[in-house]
């Protein structure tokens, strides 16, 4: 053990004080002077993350190289001391275990810890010690911050390339280098440094992902990815920020759809290629929910949203999904907001929920609307899609581009003849125009997707022979002709209290369509 000289100072730092660069802040500022004791448990602890590929693990160990410099400038003393624990012990004790070695360490040398962890402070205390606890600050410089100007939407540093910034908005953006000097590896692991030193820092910090190779960070507006070699070639940084938050209002969003939002529309896919907008759609939705007075919950992976503290964000990452199902189940919102469905097990979640009747927005991604309607077939039972969506909302260039209402009904499907193939059909149409575009059915073992609005176009039909063939399906048994820029219905007089009650659509349908529509009776 190590013994202080009397009078001096004497600081014991634990992993979390290392890990957010806390310690040689300290110092620089003045609050810190006479000798700092790192124990071999933390360097032990720091070497076992960093070789899992870990960013805390390489931050921590930075801070201690900033402290031997800090040393040979005479402004500090620092020394290497404690018993270094097995690397079997640092695998199975777990960081609370480390935790307590190094604070036991520290209440018998009578020295001052330093941790950024808040139940070692506390516990410290209890046990009579000085502490000097790093609180969260938001006053902290981010590195990267440096490469973002105000139409910059996402920035991609990689080692040996110069960094590049994607500037404009969705849709109509293009790439620009920022400067022609290629960053180093030393460069990158400096500005990884300090992103996962504000993550731990700051409050509006998360470090949501930290994997061999790659680190996931949300750091206030920031997305931040980090890869690091085996996983990529060398070191990149990309790192994400939305340029402007809007409200449901400033999409000019039709009064019909706005009807909808407001009375029907409870399971909600809102999808777009990457890019396009959908998250902050999504923002904007729950948002404009939330002041109607719904209670709104999200699930995000990482939690990239900026929304106000009346919405809960829970992280997929610090919990399993079955957590989130029971707490989501208890808590009833009534909605939710699923920010990035891509596995098996969200899209379950999504329809678990859903069908307990929660109110349920997912985001996912597509190239064309109907593809994030594709997304659930094979996950779940072809009849339950309209109970799990009823409307898609397809975001493009950062603008809503279509939006399709999903229903079910037992027809013949397009392009078959015979009655007898009748079956159950899921139907998506235009919801601005009420034009059937798909219909999903099975037949024999598979599911298919037929796009009827191109069937009819290849087949050279317009809209009226389109309604004609669906008012055909309405009153199999009247004579339907096209004719004098309008349609003729001919129905004969012993159907006629049989179809009462179709007629009445056709008005509905003439009015839609400003289709003229005749009946006759034979």
């Amino acid at each position: 053990m190590s013994l202080g000289i009397p009078s001096e100072e004497v600081y014991v730092p634990d992993t979390s004080a290392l890990v957010e660069g806390a310690v040689s802040r300290l110092v620089r500022e003045g609050r810190v002077r006479g000798r700092i004791i790192i124990h071999r448990a933390s360097i032990a602890e720091l070497e076992h993350q960093a070789n899992k590929g870990r960013a805390t693990g390489f931050a921590g160990l930075e801070e201690i190289k900033r402290l031997r410099k800090l040393s040979s400038k005479g402004i500090i003393r620092v020394e290497i001391s404690g018993e270094k624990p097995k690397t079997i012990d640092i695998k199975n004790l777990g960081s609370e275990a480390i935790d307590a070695m190094i604070r036991d360490y520290a209440y018998e040398l009578g020295a001052t810890l330093i941790t950024g962890d808040k139940v070692q402070a506390e516990v410290a205390e209890t046990m009579g010690m000085q502490v000097i606890f790093i609180q969260p600050s938001i006053k902290t410089r981010l590195v990267l911050e440096e490469f973002f100007d105000n139409i910059t939407m996402s920035v991609h540093l990689k080692e040996g390339v110069p960094p590049i910034a994607k500037k404009g908005r969705p849709g109509d953006w293009v790439y620009e280098t920022i400067h022609d000097k290629p960053l180093t590896r030393r460069d990158l692991e400096e500005i990884a440094n300090n992103i996962i030193e504000q993550a731990k820092s700051r409050p509006d910090g998360f470090i949501e992902i930290d994997r061999f190779g790659s680190t996931i960070v949300q750091l206030g507006t920031y997305r931040i990815i980090i890869t690091r070699p085996p996983l990529s070639d060398g070191w990149e940084i990309t790192a994400v920020r939305p340029l402007k938050k809007l409200s449901l209002e400033d999409y000019n969003l039709p009064a019909k759809l706005i009807q909808r939002l407001n009375e029907r529309a409870e399971g909600i896919l809102i999808a777009g290629a990457p890019g396009m907008g959908k998250t902050t759609f999504a923002q904007a939705l729950a948002e404009y929910y939330m002041k109607q007075g719904k209670v709104v919950k999200t699930i995000e992976s990482p939690r990239d949203m900026n929304l106000p503290p009346g919405i809960t964000q829970y992280s997929k990452n610090y919990a399993d999904l079955g957590e989130l199902h029971d707490i989501l189940l208890l808590s009833r919102p009534d909605y939710t907001v699923f920010d990035e469905m891509r596995s098996d097990e969200d899209f379950k979640l999504y329809s678990d929920l859903r069908l307990a009747g929660i109110g349920m927005i997912g985001v996912v991604h597509a190239t064309t609307p109907i593809d994030a309607i594709q997304r659930f077939i094979g996950r779940v039972e072809l009849g339950m899609i309209p109970s799990l969506i009823d409307t898609v909302i397809f975001i493009k260039n950062g603008y809503v581009d279509k939006v399709y209402e999903v229903k079910m009904t037992v027809k013949l499907p397009t392009g078959l003849k015979e009655a007898e193939l009748s079956r159950p059909v899921v139907e998506v149409r235009d919801f601005l125009t009420d034009e059937l575009e798909y219909e999903i059915y099975t037949f024999g073992e598979q599911t298919v997707v037929v796009p009827v609005k191109k069937f009819y176009e290849k087949a050279g039909l317009g809209l009226l022979d389109r309604l004609a063939r669906r008012i055909q399906r309405m009153l199999p048994r009247a004579e339907i002709r096209v004719e004098n820029n309008g349609i003729l219905v001919i129905i004969p007089r012993n159907l006629i209290k049989t179809y009462n009650k179709k007629i009445r659509r056709l008005r509905k349908i003439e009015d839609r369509y400003n289709v003229p529509i005749r009946i006759r009776i034979a």
